[in-house]
């Protein structure tokens, strides 16, 4: 059982079930009554995500042999304690050993709403530093998370996943700061050479004298200053992955020797006569196209030809702006854990002007925004936050309804971003009724826990 605002309620008395209930669900909580301690207990896992109120004296099982059993399952699930006369010391004793707190009958039902209120805002904030902690051991990772629900971003994960477990080479075609590299990590970490290792070479970055030893290798004395034998990319890479960024960078001489490894999947260090078999899956990435490039003679059309057997195009940030909220929660969220430091909220029209903005360096300068809005606060400027508001993400020449529609779904976006998913912050900052939210919601494919981080 893992529903937020969730509450166990464990008593062996009918009367204290019926009004302790009501009172919780007519504040909206979700409330299993239970007239055993057992059977409380079988409902209970580490993602439970409310809280238990239970009695301390009953038959059987007891309130504290229960609060026993629920923090061996996870001592972090709220347990809150009824007591009745002369239980207070026996109470007070339980709360050292892991109870949240206790009620003493007979309680208010704003005293049973203030303490569950406060057990629950806990249990929420201990769940989502436990998925923080879990996002951050997957981006330390290999194998980044591919995240957004714009079409574009649901394609391109249908492609991905369908490439990767295929021994084929790879095509990335994307413009700067789209996450090209991060991708080819991505292919290579879901495939069946993710045991051996993925090897990254810029070809823009280094001279074009190193490159091709770099790639190949060299025997000793292959050259003036060989004086050991060196083992190149391309064997480092056995059974593993080469990723080659920036291939349109890559000398012309050199492209013919790469179409030759290409098709007889063997290399010769240089300096040496012999072939080495290789075992390898070759992803090239390129922010330029290279099917123009071929046409006009700055790529060679039989290399380009050979790569394009399957082509990714990685959507630049503007073609996919309704995923930008989740995008900068997702980063913001990174940052906040990494620097401990809370996210400032983001208002409505900051989360427009995020939207509207072209992001010319693409998703890794919203990233960048979105660690420097953690670090400094309110105080923290968008670059464009003078700029007039433009429709952005395809929208020009479209009705009224579509951008009212539009408008409305950066509103609740903004609000879960801000308020971490919970649907009854939301709620009420947007004063709407339950189901209107959940049908906007439906209908504008949202989904809650994509802002718990």
């Amino acid at each position: 059982m893992s529903a937020e605002r969730t509450v166990i309620l464990v008593d062996d008395d009918p009367h204290i079930r019926l009004s302790a209930g009501q009172t919780l669900e007519l504040e909206d909580y979700q409330v299993v009554a239970c007239e055993r301690a057992d059977k409380a207990l079988t409902l209970l896992d580490p993602e439970f995500a409310g809280v238990l109120v239970t009695d301390i004296n009953m038959p059987g099982m007891t309130g504290l042999e229960l609060l026993a059993g629920v923090t061996a399952i996870d001592p972090d699930i709220p347990v809150i304690l009824i007591t009745g006369f002369g239980d207070i010391s026996m109470a007070v004793s339980a709360i050292r050993n892991g109870a949240y707190d206790f009620i003493e009958k007979p309680f208010s039902a704003d005293l049973l709403l203030d303490v569950v209120h406060r057990a629950q805002e806990k249990r929420a904030l201990t769940l989502e530093n436990r998925r923080l902690r879990q996002e951050l051991q997957a981006q330390s990772a290999p194998g980044p998370r591919i995240i957004g629900n714009t079409p574009a971003v649901q394609q391109l994960r249908r492609l991905v996943q369908t490439v990767a477990g295929t021994p084929a080479d790879v095509l990335l075609m994307g413009e700067t700061g789209t996450g090209k590299d991060l991708l080819a990590r991505y292919i290579h970490e879901h495939s069946p050479r993710r045991e051996h290792n993925f090897v990254a070479i810029n070809c823009g970055g280094m001279p074009e004298s190193l490159i091709e030893s770099e790639l190949f290798g060299h025997e000793k004395g292959a050259f003036t200053d060989a004086k050991d034998k060196r083992i190149g990319k391309f064997e480092h890479a056995q059974g593993g992955t080469l990723f080659l960024d920036e291939i349109e960078s890559m000398p012309i001489s050199l492209q013919i020797k790469l179409l030759r490894v290409l098709e007889e999947r063997a290399i010769e260090r240089l300096g040496s006569n012999r072939l080495i078999p290789l075992d390898i899956r070759i992803i090239a990435a390129s922010k330029a196209d290279l099917r123009v490039q071929a046409e006009t003679g700055q790529f060679r059309q039989d290399l380009y030809y050979r790569l394009n057997v399957v082509r990714i195009d990685i959507p630049p940030l503007r073609a996919r702006a309704q995923d930008i909220p989740l995008l900068f929660q997702h980063f913001a969220l990174l940052a906040s854990a990494h620097y401990q430091r809370e996210i400032p909220p983001l208002s409505a029209e900051r989360t427009h002007r995020l939207i509207s903005h072209d992001w010319p360096g693409n998703v890794r300068e919203l990233r960048n925004l979105a660690e420097r809005y953690v670090l400094l606060g309110e105080a923290c400027t968008f670059d464009f936050d003078n700029q007039p508001i433009t429709e952005s993400g395809g929208d020009h020449g479209q009705g009224l309804a579509v951008r009212v529609d539009q408008f409305e779904k950066m509103l609740i976006q903004a609000e879960l971003a801000r308020h971490g998913g919970s649907i009854k912050d939301t709620l009420e900052s947007l004063q709407l009724p339950r189901k209107t939210l959940y049908d906007k919601m439906k209908k504008h494919n949202l989904d809650k826990n994509d802002y718990k981080g």
